[in-house]
């Protein structure tokens, strides 16, 4: 696995799912992870104890990344945990699938909030540090942006907006040596697909057919391509939405 020995990292919404697969991977390849969480204090502590237990260094932070203030405080307890945050990994993220009539203002301002503006809360306050060199941004998307689901139209507009930019903050912030990518998961198995009922669903099936590699993806699937991208291996990428579905398009 690519080394990050010795690098910061936090990962928003990392109590479960990918976040928490993304955080363990992270500190598996020798990072010190700040494990953010908005509401699940007990999932957060949870990833926290697996990670240490291996050996790992990592604590959890309460943070709603909507909040400016929230996210500033987040930034200013890393640093007094592990020094400057040479990593961050934008996965914290809400969705309701509903047919287009069925989208109220208040689901658009949750989900852009949280999906949208919580990515450039984030992105800014890494950026704000002077103290850092190189750096990279990992910003969780969807493939939902490449194959448009019907009932999704909410969800894949926010984290489209998010692939955009991915691509425009990576001009910004290239000459100052910090990479922004962005990677694009498919259907995955983890806590919350499994509350929605996701799981052994005709929806599941459907998407496995349309999967080349024949399952559903899982966090462990992700977490070392995070790594990846995080480390100096990928030091000539930035500015780049990768799709990481199985083949699923």
């Amino acid at each position: 696995m690519s080394s990050n020995n010795a690098r910061t990292a936090i990962v928003t919404g990392a109590s479960k799912g990918l976040g928490a697969g993304i955080a363990k991977a992270l500190a598996e390849s020798g990072a010190a992870v700040v494990v953010n969480y908005r509401a699940d204090a007990r999932g957060a502590e949870r990833v926290v104890a697996d990670i240490t237990a291996k050996g790992g260094r990592a604590i959890a932070v309460q943070a709603d990344v909507a909040d400016g203030d929230d996210v500033r405080r987040l930034f200013a307890r890393a640093r007094e945990a592990y020094g400057p945050v040479e990593v961050l990994v934008n996965n914290a993220a809400v969705a309701a699938f509903a047919p287009l009539s069925g989208i109220t203002e208040d689901e658009f301002q949750r989900e852009m909030t949280t999906n949208l503006l919580g990515t450039i809360l984030t992105t800014q306050s890494l950026a704000a540090q002077e103290d850092i060199g190189a750096a990279s941004i990992i910003n969780v998307s969807t493939a939902g942006t490449v194959s448009h689901p019907p009932y999704t139209a909410l969800y894949v507009a926010s984290k489209s907006a998010v692939n955009a930019f991915t691509i425009v903050a990576a001009k910004e912030l290239g000459p100052r040596g910090i990479r922004v990518n962005a990677i694009m998961p498919g259907p995955s198995d983890t806590e919350g697909t499994r509350a929605m009922g996701y799981a052994g669903s005709d929806q599941e099936a459907q998407a496995i057919a349309a999967t080349p590699l024949g399952r559903t993806g899982t966090p462990d699937d992700y977490g070392p391509l995070v790594a990846f991208l995080a480390s100096d291996d990928a030091r000539w990428i930035t500015g780049d939405v990768i799709l990481a579905s199985g083949g699923m398009r």
